[in-house]
């Protein structure tokens, strides 16, 4: 995995071995990325990366202007890596890792307001619906804000319930779904 454009463009992302975490292809990243700038300028944004992984999405927006990136990562194997990659790009002082689960985070944050969140968390994994909620009700999306979660197409018809809207995108076996705060 790479790193698309910006700042860090072609540094490679290193990523994890671990059945929870899958990669998002620079292709879906790429497509991804061109969705969101119909949305969102990344210059001198807040972005959260929930479910971080390997932190490939979040470096991505570092690396096209993003000013600060926090990571929600609960496996420690998977944050190791994790804290490799962000000091393979010197990016320590703009980034921050939170060791926890999604849903801890989003009931612990207080104050925190980003102009991206992506979630992309394990297919099968429904505690992002919760998260979903948490995340609206606790106002954690700036005005001008964003969501993006990346969702599997065996799981449409529950988060098209639950999110009340139809994805975006669909990325091969991945849908797109997006939300703003208006």
């Amino acid at each position: 995995m790479r790193i698309i454009a910006g700042e860090y463009r072609g540094r490679i992302i290193k990523f994890p071995k671990s059945k929870l975490v899958r990669p998002t292809t620079d292709k879906s990243k790429e497509t991804l990325f061109n969705m969101l700038k119909k949305y969102i300028l990344f210059e001198g944004i807040r972005v959260c990366d929930i479910y971080a992984g390997s932190g490939s999405l979040g470096l991505e927006a570092l690396s096209r202007g993003a000013t600060d990136v926090d990571f929600v990562e609960n496996d420690f194997k998977v944050q190791k890596i994790l804290s490799e990659n962000i000091d393979s790009l010197n990016a320590s002082k703009y980034c921050k890792i939170f060791k926890m689960e999604a849903l801890r985070f989003f009931k612990l944050a207080e104050h925190l307001e980003y102009d991206l969140i992506i979630a992309d968390p394990p297919y099968f994994k429904s505690d992002i619906h919760e998260a979903f909620k948490l995340i609206f009700e606790n106002n954690f999306i700036s005005e001008n804000g964003v969501l993006i979660i990346e969702r599997s197409i065996k799981t449409a018809d529950i988060d098209e319930q639950i999110f009340g809207q139809k994805a975006a995108k669909r990325l091969g076996d991945s849908l797109i779904y997006i939300f703003t705060n208006d």
